[in-house]
């Protein structure tokens, strides 16, 4: 039965189990929208207020649920403010398709209206980029996008549709969904493996990365504990093992406990899954230097070829992640007596790390974020804002659970409201909490609309000290006394969340956070919280003061 280009490519969604989209409408893919009107009672459309929210959500959502998340957005400008979104994805390793409206197919090539080359432009911020020419090959190169997405390193793919291929109308298949292949480890693989930790004496183990599943986290931590391996999450990964638990001993991120970045430099084993080692985790590849680490270095990755390109590790193993924790748990155990004590001692350290401190002001964030963890039930969801004011969530909260922490690891400013939506949309039975700064809450905090328009009641926490702090430390770090462009005049949150319709309040102690956190989770609507925080705060590892003593020191 003939179809337009749009039912098509609709229909390939459903064969795809696809259930949300979250878009920008245009004229540009009409047709696909009139199509998603059909599905309406199977594929929830969540119309976002700006493109980048819509693809920070699917990439959100993609990186919650393990499949890929979906965006729409049109043509010109609609394509570039959602490219954002596709770093993102890509940075992060999560699988998400952006479809991308386009001018008519005989449009091209002479800068007609919103015309963009999307093959030039995207090329670097996805796995693929496609246009599609012929209606007839959308089932086709749908399901190459959901495959390409979903395998080895998960990433963004980038389809284009020419509106007028959307409305062209074909008599085609659909096409099955692709089985993937799952790369296992060799078992000289698990061999030399064995031999590498059995002849270490201070091995540590780091996790991170796309592609892991709740299964996958839990082989993780079984092998962990029957290694006695101290495990260390990269960036923004710290929800694949519980916080909680004996082996696990910290987070390599900008908030890097310093007696931890000294055990990796002190190590004489890293052994690497599913984390590229990048430059935040590295220290600006310091900590696990290049080309060639200081330690042994075993790579496991689902990419062969991400293996080698940074970093020549002495075992690199290409393996699916799952399939490589479910063999090594099975058949990689040995004594871990050489490093018993450096595991006790590492848990303890973590131990004082994150033990609230002492801090100016009459709102102390680490006693806060002590409350909410005590607060929050073990499943509750945080999404994470980027710049300093985050380092007080990864050094002080606990993640128990898998799949708790959505973060941008690429440092992009605006993500977590609109992963918070994508959060609460396929997770509508949890808490999801968003903390987000005041610079970064302005950036897509028009998405608060959106909560509000699709009844997702979601907790909007906005640490507000009137600058761009992280922006802020760098300069008095860099150009004491040369402070410019990072002061802030903001509105009033409280008004300004009560405009959208959500509950609004403004916390200024410790004590009066967790009485308004319990209020805002029993609001049944969206909720903001506005913390005042006190501008010495700029981060949970040194105030303003000392930042500016250290840098007069080091002038003189």
């Amino acid at each position: 039965m003939a179809r337009t280009g749009g039912q098509v490519l609709i229909d390939a969604l459903r064969q795809h189990d696809v259930d949300t989209v979250f878009c920008v409408p245009g004229e540009s893919y009409l047709a696909a929208l009139d199509a998603l009107y059909d599905v309406r009672e199977s594929i929830r459309v969540i119309t976002c207020r700006h493109e980048s929210g819509a693809t920070y959500a699917a990439e959100a959502y993609g990186k919650l649920t393990g499949k890929p998340g979906i965006a729409f957005v049109t043509r010109g400008p609609g394509a570039c403010n959602g490219s954002i979104g596709v770093h993102m994805a890509f940075q992060d390793s999560s699988p998400m398709i952006l479809f991308v409206g386009q001018i008519p197919r005989n449009f091209k090539g002479r800068e007609a209206f919103q015309e963009v080359d999307y093959n030039a432009m995207y090329a670097p911020l996805a796995k693929w980029v496609v246009e599609v020419e012929d209606a007839a090959r959308l089932p086709e190169i749908t399901a190459r996008a959901f495959a390409t997405a979903s395998s080895g390193r998960r990433g963004p793919v980038v389809v284009s549709l020419p509106e007028d291929m959307l409305v062209d109308e074909v008599d085609v298949a659909d096409v099955a969904v692709a089985k993937l292949p799952a790369p296992e480890p060799r078992e000289e693989d698990l061999s030399a493996f064995r031999d590498l930790l059995s002849a270490s004496a201070r091995p540590l183990l780091l996790f991170g990365g796309g592609g892991w599943t709740a299964e996958s986290a839990a082989d993780l931590q079984a092998f962990c504990e029957a290694n006695g391996l101290p495990a260390m999450a990269a960036f923004r990964s710290q929800d694949i093992f519980d916080n909680d638990h004996p082996n696990f001993v910290g987070e390599l991120g900008v908030n890097t406990n310093p007696k931890l970045a000294q055990r990796v430099k002190d190590a004489d084993l890293i052994i690497s899954i599913g984390a590229r080692m990048g430059e935040i985790a590295t220290m600006g590849y310091t900590l696990i230097k290049t080309p060639k680490p200081d330690q042994k270095l075993i790579h496991v990755y689902p990419d062969h070829s991400e293996l080698g390109r940074v970093f020549q590790s002495d075992l690199p193993i290409a393996s699916d992640i799952g399939a490589f924790l479910e063999q090594a748990r099975r058949n990689i155990q040995v004594d871990p007596s050489n490093w018993a004590s450096a595991l006790e001692e590492s848990r303890n350290e973590y131990e004082a790390w994150t033990q609230p401190g002492e801090y100016p002001g009459p709102l102390n964030l680490s006693e806060a974020f002590v409350q909410m963890r005590d607060i929050l039930p073990d499943d509750a969801i945080l999404a994470t804002d980027a710049g300093n004011f985050a380092g007080w969530a990864s050094r002080f909260f606990r993640f128990r659970k898998f799949r708790t922490l959505l973060g941008s690891t690429n440092g992009s400013m605006g993500y977590g409201m609109p992963a918070a939506l994508a959060a609460k949309a396929a997770r509508p039975d949890l808490p999801v909490i968003c903390y987000a700064g005041d610079g970064g809450i302005l950036m897509t905090g028009n998405e608060l609309a959106t909560a509000v328009q699709h009844d997702l009641p979601i907790v909007l926490i906005i640490a507000n000290n009137s600058m761009f702090g992280t922006i802020r430390m760098h300069e008095e770090r860099e150009y004491p006394g040369r402070q410019i462009a990072t002061e802030l005049r903001n509105p009033e949150f409280v008004k300004w969340a009560e405009s959208f319709g959500a509950q609004g309040e403004r916390v200024t102690t410790t004590e009066e956070f967790g009485p308004a956190l319990e209020r805002a989770l029993s609001a049944g609507r969206p909720a903001v919280i506005e913390l005042i925080v006190d501008q010495e705060l700029i981060s949970s590892n040194i105030t303003l003061s000392a930042l500016r003593e250290r840098a007069a020191k080091a002038a003189e």
